[in-house]
């Protein structure tokens, strides 16, 4: 221990740092030593530390400074032991609980019959109900019916994280304490040597997972070597889950190739793969954070994927992609820049983007393998659209589809009010016969007449609020290809 700085470095157990000689086992080491007596970690400064391919993970409890050190993830050995196993867990010293006295819940509950020794963030699932019945390619049978939200120690839930689905039954619900006290992980250059195994969906997840509530990681850096021909797809290098309070800040990291594979419906599919997972976690913000490769490379996935979270927030950010697969409750995306694919939503609350710049397919896309859902309003103020950064391409504000025919496990709504207050849509470069900016895609060309009949039907938008919104091209915006679908929605502003 340096007592000057009340810090332990990885060389006092044993750490070499020569970038050849695998140091983690004095990783670990240093870390269950700092765990029990309460200490900060240091990385020695200038050091390279290797770490192979066994089936070990640091526990990270107490405040860590990784500084100017460079990490090596070497998964190109075949024999990765395990590639789910995360190298390093930031953990909370307080145990879960699990509840098992409550019994139902309520869509928007305030109170639950509780009595905790601290706040807590709670995670509750239905394995008798199944939301998020995917459609297309990656078509599956759905998911249990899954919630998260924050409640104090008298059981009050937090208003910013209401409870969004009924439960008339509970499979499972554990409460996560929030430690009052902030965790800060800083620095550390890593780098991930890509894994060498067959293009399938078996996800690495050889990085960093950040379990503990009230958690800054700090100007982290992270870069990726080495992919080639084929390889498999990495579920995060950085991992958020269950839990609350989580900043990422002054980070750059990095999306990774792309790979295909037979999808779940026997056809080709490309393989999602990313480099940060939010994953059942709430009030999640990426402050001035970077991608470290280019954001408009296509042969690159994007970098950033979400399930079963709320309030997630990019604040100056530049990325390749932001995206919520199963579901986000209230997100916000400000003084941003996304990449070629943008803004990929679907979910509930109020969906807000400012002050940024989207050079996606869509301004924003509703994804149509969850249904294009979004039970709420979406507002988008003063911001640009580059349609797919300048190649030649319809504008279209709103993308989607949903054919009305797919059970998805819940109703399928588009945002019930749609307010634009500042927007530049550089069309400077159309396809051919370009008519001029789409609020709405087409969504279901089928659905063009009364005679077409929903089976599930879609519920569509009830007002647009126009203003401040103009088109490089000079060309007025109209509201779709396919009008009879939008035929009542009210527009009103300018």
């Amino acid at each position: 221990m340096n007592g000057k700085t009340n810090c332990i470095y990885y060389s006092e157990y044993g750490a070499v740092g020569d970038g050849v000689t695998d140091d983690f086992d004095a990783i670990i080491k240093t870390h269950n030593a700092a765990n029990e007596s309460g200490l900060k970690v240091c990385a020695d400064s200038g050091a390279v530390y290797y770490i192979g391919s066994v089936e070990k993970t640091a526990l990270i409890q107490t405040d860590t400074d990784w500084g100017n050190a460079k990490f090596i993830i070497d998964d190109s050995k075949l024999k990765v032991e395990n590639r789910n196993s995360h190298l390093f867990i930031v953990s909370s010293k307080l145990p879960s609980e699990k509840i098992t006295t409550v019994k139902t819940l309520r869509k928007n509950q305030e109170k639950i019959d509780l009595s905790l020794q601290h706040n807590c963030f709670i995670s509750v699932s239905d394995n008798t109900t199944m939301r998020y019945i995917r459609e297309g390619l990656n078509q599956n049978n759905g998911s249990s019916q899954t919630d998260v939200f924050v409640v104090d120690k008298n059981g009050n839930i937090d208003t910013k994280n209401p409870i969004i689905w009924d439960f008339g039954n509970i499979s499972s619900m554990t409460a996560y304490p929030i430690d009052d006290k902030t965790l800060t992980v800083s620095g550390g250059y890593f780098t991930t040597v890509a894994n060498q195994a067959e293009s399938k969906y078996t996800y690495y997840s050889r990085g960093i997972e950040i379990r503990r509530s009230n958690a800054v990681i700090d100007g982290i850096y992270h870069a990726v070597t080495g992919e080639g021909e084929h390889g498999a797809p990495y579920g995060g290098f950085i991992s958020i889950s269950n839990c609350s309070d989580v900043t990422m800040q002054n980070c750059m990291l990095s999306g990774h190739k792309t790979y295909s594979t037979i999808g779940s419906a026997n056809a080709p599919v490309t393989m999602g793969t990313y480099d940060i997972n939010v994953n059942k976690s709430t009030n999640v913000t990426f402050k001035n954070c970077k991608q470290v490769n280019d954001i408009h490379d296509t042969k690159i996935w994007g970098i950033f994927g979400s399930n079963y979270s709320k309030n997630i927030m990019f604040d100056t950010v530049i990325f390749s992609r932001f995206d919520a697969h199963m579901g986000v409750a209230n997100a916000t995306i400000k003084n941003s820049i996304l990449g070629y694919m943008g803004v990929h939503l679907i979910g509930c609350g109020v969906f807000l983007i400012e002050n940024t710049k989207v050079c996606g397919y869509n301004f924003i896309n509703l994804r149509g393998d969850y249904g294009s859902t979004w039970e709420g309003d979406v507002i988008i103020r003063n911001c640009e659209y580059l349609p797919r950064n300048g190649v030649p391409s319809d504008a279209v504000l709103i993308g989607g589809g949903n054919s009305g025919q797919h059970d998805f496990g819940y109703t399928c709504y588009m945002p019930k009010k749609i307010t634009i207050d500042g927007l530049v849509i550089d069309d400077s470069n159309p396809t051919e016969g370009y008519r001029g900016p789409k609020i709405f895609a087409t969504f279901n060309n089928k659905y063009i007449n009364d005679e077409y009949k929903e089976k599930y039907p879609y519920v569509i938008t009830e007002e647009v609020n126009v203003k401040n919104m103009t088109s490089k091209s000079g060309k007025p915006c109209f509201i779709s290809d396919n009008p009879y679908m939008f035929r009542n929605v009210k527009i009103t502003g300018e």
